[in-house]
Formats: C-alpha cells, structure tokens, sequence
C-alpha cells in the first residue's frame, strides 16, 4: 500500500506540473483536430500533456503498462498498470469553461487501487488510494446522504455519436427527467464521479464511455462510500454512480442491463 501511496504523490506532482501549463497555454489560442465527430476534440495539450505524463511515469517506473487515451498502450513487465487521460473535457477547456480535468488511474494486477483526478481551473484535486478514502485537497470526501429521488441531482452525458446512432442517452434522459429534481451535463465523466464522491452531485450516468474517462474517478466514489456499476459493450462502458441511498432506484429507472 505504501508503494501505491509513492506512486499517487508521483502522479499528483506530474499532474498540477502539466495542468499549470494548460492554464498557461489556454491563454493563446490552441491548434485542435476533430477525431469520431466535430465536437470531438483533440488540442495539442492533451497531446503536449499525455506526452509529459508518459514520460514521466516510464523514466521512474520503466517496466509499467501504460494505457492512454491519445497515443495508445505502452507494454511493459510489471503488474501495474497506468491509465492516463490527459484532459478530459476537451471541448470544456477549447472553449475556455473551467471544468476539465486530468486523469490517472493506477491497477495492480488488473484492480484499480489509486486514482487521481486533477483539475487545474478549478484548482480541485481529487485522490483515492483503495482501503484509505477519498479526499479533495486534503479533506475528507462522503457522497451525499440525499435519500429522496425528487431531490436528487443527477448528473450525465451525451456520446459523440449522439446525432448518427439513436443509442444516444435521449430515451434514458426521458425516464429520469420526470423522477428526479435537477439533472446536470458538465461534459466530463471523470469529474462528474468526482461531483458524486464530494456530493454535490447524488448520482451519475453515461454510455459508451472509455476505461480512461473513469479509471480514477470510480474509484474515488467508492472511496467515498458511494455504489458503482460498470458493464462493458460493444461502444464502451456504460457507467452508473449513486450513494448508497439511491444506487437502485436509478439503476432501475435506467434499466440498461
């Protein structure tokens, strides 16, 4: 436990080093690409910051997996594992909002035991190591205790897809719409588990999500006593998040099995 420990203070030093550069950097305007769709973006700091982050993880830990979001696996001999998004909320940050993030999950032997979520604008750190907790900036975290659905504030997303294939959240954004009290888009996973594990947010849900959108975030939720579930599909991970007082009330609402 105590390497997992080194290892998260590793990645949190890398990642406030690279989000001062995107704070920096977002100051000038930023060369991006599309990638699936045109709202799916790529700058060249999530390239500029995957490229830091790799590098610094192979210069101290040679022999580590590494899974990235930009470039790809890096192989290795080791049973751990590093699962990088550089920035995720892309189009939050092109557009100059402030809630985007960097993400690194840790595995040991195939199970996530550290996750960090940075996010430099919102000068919010998010870092779970499993057994110990959850914290943000050093403090304590504890999901909601809202027990009510018609109180509840959920938050989700929309796949970049979500003009060409029907499978687009719509029909499930239907079913909740009419339960619940408020529903949110933020437009980044990892940060909205984050929302759910500090309770400002009481649940959460998305599909065709990718393991490094929600690698560290997961994580940070169930460290902070909330429930997950995750169920792999043909388009990616559908993901659902809740505290313990409503987890099945909207799993069932969503009914996505």
């Amino acid at each position: 436990m105590d390497e997992w420990k080194d290892m998260l203070r590793a990645a949190k030093e890398w990642a406030e080093e690279a989000g001062k550069y995107q704070l920096e950097r977002a100051e000038a305007p930023l060369v991006m690409t599309s990638k699936t769709s045109a709202i799916d973006l790529v700058t060249e700091m999530d390239v500029w910051t995957e490229k830091y982050v790799t590098e610094k993880i192979r210069e101290v830990y040679p022999d580590h997996y590494l899974k990235t979001e930009e470039s790809g696996n890096y192989d290795g001999d080791s049973d751990y594992e590093w699962v990088i998004d550089p920035i995720d909320g892309t189009v939050n940050y092109a557009k100059g909002l402030p809630f985007f993030c960097i993400s690194i999950g840790i595995r040991y032997q195939g199970e996530t035991v550290a996750g960090l979520v940075h996010a430099p604008k919102l000068r919010e750190t998010y870092e779970a190591v499993k057994g110990e907790g959850a914290y943000m900036n050093g403090k304590s975290l504890r999901v909601s205790d809202t027990s009510a659905f018609n109180k509840a504030v959920i938050g989700t997303g929309f796949p970049y897809d979500k003009g060409v294939d029907a499978d687009n959240n719509i029909t499930y954004i239907n079913k909740v719409i009419p339960k619940v009290g408020g529903i949110r888009r933020l437009g980044s996973a990892a940060l909205d588990l984050c929302q759910v594990a500090i309770g400002r947010l009481d649940g959460y849900w998305e599909l065709k999500l990718n393991d490094w959108d929600v690698e560290a975030g997961l994580l940070i939720v169930e460290e902070a006593g909330g429930r997950t579930y995750v169920k792999e599909e043909e388009k990616g991970l559908f993901v659902l998040s809740a505290n313990k007082a409503l987890f099945s009330e909207l799993r069932q609402i969503i009914g996505r099995e």
